[in-house]
């Protein structure tokens, strides 16, 4: 009830594609005053293996400086970088993936110690930049097994993603407590007229 969550998700992308599209989904024009938080989840794909991916893979400098443009962009739509939490990659459990890439006639086009140094990467440019950072790659290993957060070694399974959302909610949770309620909480609207509790209508 205080604010909405837009969700813009683009299966097989890269940073140098999403870089492109950016400014169609957030424009100059979008209240900037309004956003709470922008999230940047990207690196999965740029860490894709040159040699048996060219298409996804994006070499690790360019893939850094891909973040560093979009969280200038945003800057120049005036969203701070204190609203800007970028998401490292999670890890890749690579016998489960291989299964994957070989039921599809394709060797093993991806590997967890190089999408390591993209997280690495992906944490520095936040460091630089001064925005927020959740370090998936590094968290979800903690657990020694992470092959529960990954549906197929790659994408994130059912657990994956509330863990993610949960460490998401860390970063946010201070943002969004401060905003107002928009809407009433269901016990207090009125029941007889919930047009006055929602819209202020008599």
């Amino acid at each position: 009830r205080k604010c909405d969550v837009v969700n813009r998700g683009f299966s097989g992308y890269n940073t140098r594609w999403a870089k492109v599209i950016l400014p169609r989904l957030i424009s100059k024009s979008a209240s900037a005053e309004s956003t709470v938080a922008v999230t940047i989840f990207f690196g999965a794909n740029d860490s894709a293996l040159k040699d048996l991916n060219p298409k996804q893979h994006i070499p690790l400098e360019e893939y850094a400086a891909n973040l560093k443009s979009m969280v200038q962009y945003l800057k120049s739509v005036d969203i701070t970088e204190d609203r800007i939490i970028l998401i490292t990659p999670p890890p890749l459990q690579e016998s489960a993936w291989e299964k994957e890439c070989l039921a599809k006639g394709d060797k093993l086009n991806r590997r967890n110690s190089t999408t390591g140094e993209y997280a690495k990467a992906c944490v520095q440019v936040a460091k630089d930049c001064g925005t927020g950072v959740v370090d998936l790659w590094t968290l979800m290993q903690k657990n020694q097994d992470f092959s529960c957060y990954l549906s197929d070694g790659l994408h994130l399974s059912p657990e994956g993603n509330n863990f993610l959302a949960a460490q998401l909610w860390e970063c946010l949770e201070k943002k969004v407590s401060a905003l107002p309620f928009l809407l009433p909480y269901w016990r207090d609207v009125d029941t007889a007229t919930p047009e006055v509790s929602l819209l202020g209508e008599a």
